[in-house]
């Protein structure tokens, strides 16, 4: 644990103009990064008397080694720096907003020639028009097949749209109305994007204006007397309005707004917000996050702000207007921080009285309740996770509690598809973006290949901090961003290094790892393993025997949970990848044995469709659109695939190591 006293900067050589620091721990990664009007206020209060540091303050100045800052010339270039050194360095201590869940939205793909009314979660493309969130991708189905019969656009995938073409017949939606069959020229390409059109007119709130166009055209058919073209119109009406039921108004003003409301306690807090476009409720999100220092509504209601319209995906997502229980300190600096990303001006108040204030009740309502929920479903997380890594430090002998874990695995079928899994845990919790997953070929059993992955692992380590500075006699590239590429200006793989490293095995795994390190020089790291039969955690053997017999953990104890979490993560990691290279080494073998298909016709078969997976599903038809495959190639070569598709079915379970 380091001395907050041992790196703080004289008073007098940090600056009062406004900027942004970053706290560093001892191998230079970035764990924290922050703002301030006034440098030099907000960093002295960092380095007063510990105990009245809020718990997770206490926790980051302890573990950082040294700080630095910028100055900039105004609060809203402090806000736009730190946000993109957030977003660069993905500091561990920060507030993060991050849900256990990818929130669905109703996607509309313009970018295409036939555009897909869809369901889609993950991140935002470019070309396709979004719509929500909704809560749940039920209540986006719900909604379309009420509207799909007033618009009846293409909702199938591009595979089902392209065979629909090839075998002339829609699906069963162009037979009962719900799709205008542009895959069989029932539409043309312009007529199918009026229907597009008309849809997002809608969604975006026309609709009103979309409702008497409707009647109208009803009117004119019955004068007419195409009395079933009138009542087809006059069910699209009734289904229209069945939508907007679902959708009630709350501004009566048809303000574009989002509601954002907040309920705490000293560790945590919960947030939600209601997304309100044209007047009405469009979608709702929820976030619960952990509280790294002592804040204010208003300092959540900021880095609510910088982090949710923050990314590229968040532009087009800035409201009009912005509801919030308590204006931040910078309010004035955020509000055009937020109209630059807008293009146009975003207003930032509390509201005071009706429908507004009402609104923003409701939505704190909620949010008290989504707090409650998480208690009641991770109750004590934060301590618990400290406890358990307290008592894996007191267990293994650590000098200090091992907030980075990596855990090695293995997986193989008697010396065949040879794979190994490196999963990272910080602070308790799984960081699936660094896990990474290596193809061993120099070894067959588990020892060997324990060996080879972490001398490829730390080798790239020791590399890193040599091109860095820290060792050797090479200057570093860029001293104030150790372990970031000059090139990419992204971190570089495998650049920091864990305080634990978890190997799952007994001894002779454990034995194995402990001479990679020694061999290698390294002797910061601790090393354990995690044997599956009696869970017992083993150490490195010592000339002196005292690592002849495990460490037994209580069954009951938190620190014994963490690692079994981590192994069997690693564990999970390890198989999906040997399966996804034994299943292709399976279907590529299958390949061989079709009379006329070389290498340059397999590649250009995985290169068109994209994936074995998709191979497998493909039609003898589409396998003859590849250029160089006939008609009768394709026709074996699907015969091949099920046939080898039969057999590893057969297989079963028990080959699965």
């Amino acid at each position: 644990m380091a001395d907050p006293s041992t790196y703080r900067p004289p008073a007098g050589t940090i600056p009062e103009a406004p900027g942004v620091y970053r706290f560093r721990d001892p191998t230079g990664r970035v764990i924290y990064v922050g703002k301030a009007k006034s440098l030099r206020s907000r960093l002295s209060s960092y380095f007063g008397d510990l105990v009245n540091l809020h718990q997770r303050t206490q926790q980051m100045v302890t573990t950082a080694a040294s700080v630095d800052w910028v100055t900039v010339g105004s609060e809203v270039e402090a806000l736009q720096l730190e946000y993109l050194w957030i977003k660069e360095y993905d500091p561990r201590f920060n507030v993060k907003y991050r849900d256990d869940k990818s929130y669905p939205y109703l996607a509309v793909t313009l970018d295409e020639q036939y555009p897909r009314l869809q369901v889609m979660r993950g991140a935002k493309r470019k070309g396709v028009r979004y719509f929500g969130p909704y809560s749940h991708a039920w209540a986006i189905r719900e909604t379309l097949d009420l509207l799909l019969r007033v618009f009846p656009a293409r909702t199938c995938s591009a595979g089902v749209f392209k065979r629909a073409g090839q075998i002339g017949r829609p699906c069963l939606l162009g037979y009962i109305g719900k799709c205008s069959a542009p895959c069989v020229g029932s539409v043309s390409a312009e007529e199918h994007r009026a229907i597009v059109d008309d849809f997002c007119a809608f969604m975006a709130g026309r609709t009103d204006t979309m409702v008497r166009k409707l009647e109208r055209e009803m009117r004119e058919a019955s004068e007419a007397l195409e009395f079933e073209r009138a009542a087809r119109l006059r069910d699209d009406v009734v289904a229209l309005r069945r939508a907007m039921e679902k959708q009630a108004v709350v501004f009566g003003d048809g303000t574009d707004a989002d509601v954002v409301a907040f309920a705490e306690d000293p560790l945590e807090a919960a947030v939600q917000v209601f997304h309100v476009r044209g007047g009405r409720v469009r979608g709702q999100r929820g976030w619960v996050v952990e509280k790294v220092e002592e804040l204010t509504t208003g300092d959540l209601v900021h880095h609510f702000c910088s982090q949710v319209y923050g990314g590229a995906s968040g532009e087009g997502d800035v409201p009009k207007e912005l509801l919030v229980p308590e204006l931040p300190a910078d309010s004035e600096a955020l509000a055009a921080w937020l109209s630059e990303r807008r293009g146009g001006r975003v207003a930032l108040r509390i509201p005071q009285r009706g429908d507004k204030r009402a609104l923003l009740e409701t939505v704190a309502r909620n949010a008290t309740e989504a707090l409650a929920r998480h208690k009641l479903r991770r109750a004590g997380d934060l301590t618990t996770r400290g406890k358990a890594l307290e008592e894996i430090e007191e267990a293994l002998g650590m000098d200090t509690a091992p907030l980075r874990i990596e855990c090695y695995d293995i997986s193989q079928i008697q010396g065949t598809d040879v794979v190994a899994s490196m999963v990272v845990f910080e602070d308790g919790l799984p960081r699936k973006g660094e896990y990474r997953r290596f193809a061993i070929r120099g070894a067959t059993d588990d020892v060997s290949a324990i060996s080879e992955v972490l001398r490829r692992r730390f080798s790239r380590y020791l590399e890193a901090r040599a091109e860095s500075g820290e060792i050797g006699e090479e200057t570093a590239a860029d001293p104030d961003r150790p372990g970031i590429d000059p090139t990419t200006g992204r971190p570089r793989r495998f650049a920091y290094p864990p305080q634990l490293v978890v190997v799952d095995g007994g001894q002779p795994q454990v034995n194995a790892a402990g001479a990679v390190l020694a061999e290698l020089g390294i002797t910061e790291i601790a090393v354990c393993g995690l044997a599956k039969r009696l869970e017992e955690v083993w150490l490195p053997g010592q000339e002196d025997g005292s690592a002849d017999f495990p460490v037994i953990l209580p069954r009951a104890s938190e620190g014994l949970y963490l690692l079994q979490r981590v192994r069997d993560e690693a564990h999970r990691f390890a198989i999906t990848y040997h399966r996804q290279r034994r299943s292709k080494r399976m279907i590529v073998s299958g390949l061989d044995s079709i009379a006329g298909l070389g290498e340059v016709r397999r590649k250009a078969l995985l290169r068109h469709f994209g994936s074995v997976k998709r191979l497998s599903a493909a039609s003898a038809e589409e396998i003859a659109t590849v250029p160089g495959i006939g008609r009768r190639t394709a026709e074996a070569i699907v015969a091949a695939l099920q046939r080898d598709g039969g057999e590893q079915t057969g297989a079963g379970a028990d080959s699965t190591p």
